[in-house]
């Protein structure tokens, strides 16, 4: 399975399930990454964290390591 943190610039995804055993994963889902919404990778900054997602029409700016837990289909 891909993750979120796997995306290229401009890759699109769907989101499958959030990995639940990731201490953030509360958090992501409150800024809307829910199963079911498909995101895409905006870019990553100079040193590859965060990287910027666009989902639900919003931008929004998470580290590496929370997109470990976004689980694409």
């Amino acid at each position: 399975m891909k993750t979120a943190a796997e995306l290229k610039e401009g890759e699109r995804g769907i989101i499958e399930k959030i990995d639940f055993n990731n201490p953030c994963s509360k958090r992501i889902v409150e800024f809307g990454f829910t199963p079911g919404k498909e995101i895409e990778m905006i870019n990553e900054s100079v040193f590859h964290d965060p990287v910027t997602f666009s989902i639900r029409g919003t931008l929004i700016a998470i580290r590496k390591n929370e997109a470990k837990s976004i689980i694409l289909s």
